[in-house]
């Protein structure tokens, strides 16, 4: 019997464009002798399977959906949204209630990973490497030159809680910061402020199952633009990227061995992606992301080709793993 996959996208915030493609690409890879494939899109409480040029409502009761009379249930999630509900955990809590396996972390991982500041800060206790940082909460009040004085200048100011570069501004003067903010408050109720690490960009993404562990090569992100925004990491024009990086084996053992115990003390599930600056070789963790962008011109599709893997292969092992 084929198991019945919903691979769920869309969400509620500003990458819903993104999980569309995401989702579109993780169905069309799955291996179809293995699974049923549904395409799920999910907007506020809107919840739709598209099937061919029709919508079939979800029943939220037990996320299926009838079609002709016949009821359709599923065996498996694959969580393809960015953002909120899909990468903070609200979605994997209704999923696990259901007794429905899924393909990302659980809800605690989830919401730890999703809040940069939170996550950022349980890691700096186990030792990670960070830039320093301050936290900003709407409506409270600030001080410019207290942030000047604890960051310097430049700084990336960027919404707390995000994960494709929306809102996110690289400020080179001081008198700039306040429209900054503004910008990063739009797009959720907490800014983070970082400050600038004049280094290189390099992204590694894994995955650990029953069956295999797997660390993906090391990519080597050159932006064209002054910084790695949503517009270069999704434009294939915008930014270079090297896979594997051009960097010594020494190097890139290191930011692998980081990138897996990331993953373990977050006790993360399915495949994940760690962003990093290095600067005269001190790394620095940016962000861990729990659900990454998984489209054609995304960052694991191509470690996974540059070790000479199949992503539909990587894709079985993470559902398989839950069975």
């Amino acid at each position: 019997m084929q198991r019945n996959i919903a691979v769920i996208a869309g969400g509620d915030s500003a990458e819903i464009v993104i999980s569309l493609q995401t989702a579109d690409h993780i169905f069309n890879t799955l291996d179809k002798d293995l699974y049923n494939p549904y395409l799920i899109e999910l907007k506020e409480l809107e919840w739709n399977v598209k099937i061919e040029d029709e919508s079939y409502p979800i029943d939220k009761n037990d996320f299926s959906f009838t079609k002709n009379g016949i009821k359709t249930k599923f065996d498996f999630a694959y969580i393809a949204i960015h953002g909120t509900p899909g990468e903070n955990g609200i979605l994997q809590g209704y999923l696990q209630l259901l007794r429905i396996p899924h393909s990302t972390c659980d809800v605690l991982s989830s919401a730890l990973s999703f809040n940069k500041h939170a996550c950022n800060s349980y890691l700096k206790s186990l030792g990670f490497n960070f830039a320093k940082s301050v936290l900003l909460k709407k409506d409270d009040e600030y001080s410019i030159e207290d942030i000047h004085a604890k960051l310097g200048i430049p700084v990336f100011v960027k919404p707390n809680a995000d994960g494709s570069s929306f809102g996110i501004s690289k400020v080179k003067q001081v008198e700039d910061l306040n429209e900054a903010i503004e910008k990063a408050f739009k797009e959720g109720k907490e800014v983070i402020i970082e400050e600038f690490i004049d280094g290189l960009e390099f992204t590694c993404g894994l995955v650990k199952t029953k069956k295999e562990n797997l660390v993906f090569p090391v990519t080597e992100v050159l932006p064209k633009k002054e910084f790695f925004d949503f517009e270069a990491k999704y434009d294939p024009n915008m930014a270079e990227e090297i896979t594997p990086a051009r960097i010594s084996k020494e190097l890139s053992d290191r930011i692998q061995t980081i990138s897996s115990q990331v993953y373990d003390a977050l006790k993360c599930k399915g495949i994940v992606r760690v962003d990093y600056m290095i600067k005269e070789d001190e790394i620095f963790i940016l962000e861990a992301n729990t659900v990454p962008g998984m489209t054609a011109n995304s960052f694991i599709p191509k470690q996974v080709a540059a070790m000479d893997r199949e992503l539909k292969d990587i894709l079985t092992l993470v559902i398989e793993n839950e069975f």
